[in-house]
């Protein structure tokens, strides 16, 4: 069974992008990007593919949601669609090196309702919108770890016919 790299990519930063791009390539994982617009690669290559989804709301989560499978990795920023993913049992992360659990999703999921609600009466505060080495650090560790636990994992998951060798 083969890991793949799935990006929400329209608001993935672009050092993320890059680093899974050439990541992928050294692992030779397959890796989509998908978004409602074509996202710019720096260096494509066999193993990576772009998927461009129609503007409706959600199409992009939908098509992630639809064709992810077990031991894929998800790297998105978009909290609705880690709480969906992680109740797939699908390894989801952040790009500033959170890994979403079913003990740590749904905590963040109402921090950030409360924020939109305090956002909508006007009460929103001011979200930055910049990436520090720092995060990125921390993104590349949990990637690293994570991407390595699942390809020993998807290794072991052989059956035990397919395992069997003639006597």
């Amino acid at each position: 069974m083969n890991v793949k790299i799935w990006v929400d990519a329209d608001s993935c930063p672009k050092l993320v992008r890059n680093y899974l791009v050439e990541y992928a390539l050294k692992l030779k994982l397959q890796i989509f990007f998908v978004a409602n617009k074509k996202i710019p690669c720096e260096n494509p290559h066999t193993y990576f593919s772009m998927i461009v989804t129609d503007n409706e709301s959600q199409s992009a989560d939908n098509y992630i949601i639809s064709n992810v499978q077990n031991y894929d990795i998800v790297i998105t920023r978009d909290i609705p669609l880690a709480d969906i993913l992680v109740e797939k049992n699908i390894t989801v992360l952040n790009d500033r090196g959170s890994r979403w659990t079913n003990e740590n999703i749904k905590e963040r999921k109402s921090e950030r309702d409360f924020s939109l609600q305090l956002s909508m009466i006007g009460l929103g505060g001011n979200k930055s919108n910049s990436y520090s080495k720092k995060e990125f650090a921390g993104f590349a560790n949990c990637f690293d770890k994570e991407i390595h636990r699942l390809i020993r994992e998807s290794s072991l998951s052989v059956s035990p016919r397919q395992g069997m060798q003639a006597e």
